[in-house]
């Protein structure tokens, strides 16, 4: 059986927030998961942007996630690509119950839990400075 998998250590190689990402990460220091939507036509952002990629509108709005959803894809690494990384993790994508992907990497299961469909929710943690990344657990309801 192998190590349940956990959240990295504060000290990992962090992102840098940019002027159009800063509501997501000023959201996730709050332990808020939130995704940008147009205000417009209803389409999802892929990323952060200021112009919609459907209808081209200028009017988008950052819009808090249940946080839930189902596992669509994931690996696991035994191999980290930084020495401050501790194996196994498994970097993973979501679909949120919103309608978009979310990339994250699992916690509080063994790599062999892992499942097409597994029901999970996001849980915050310190990664260092002021950043909070959002990882998924598996759900228990």
């Amino acid at each position: 059986m192998s190590d349940v998998l956990a959240p990295q250590p504060v000290g990992i190689p962090l992102p840098r927030p940019s002027m159009r990402s800063a509501p997501y990460w000023e959201a996730a220091a709050r332990r808020e998961l939130v995704f940008q939507q147009c205000d417009t036509c209803g389409t999802i952002a892929r990323k952060p942007t200021s112009v919609c990629g459907a209808c081209l509108g200028t009017d988008l709005s950052w819009t808090r996630s249940t946080g839930r959803g189902v596992l669509y894809s994931w690996t696991v690494v035994w191999r980290p690509q930084h020495p401050s990384f501790v194996v196994p993790y498994a970097p993973c994508v979501v679909e949120v119950d919103e309608g978009w992907f979310l990339l994250s990497s699992v916690i509080g299961c063994t790599p062999e839990d892992l499942a097409v469909g597994m029901p999970l929710e996001v849980e915050f943690h310190l990664a260092g400075g002021e950043i909070w990344l959002p990882y998924v657990r598996p759900r228990t309801d």
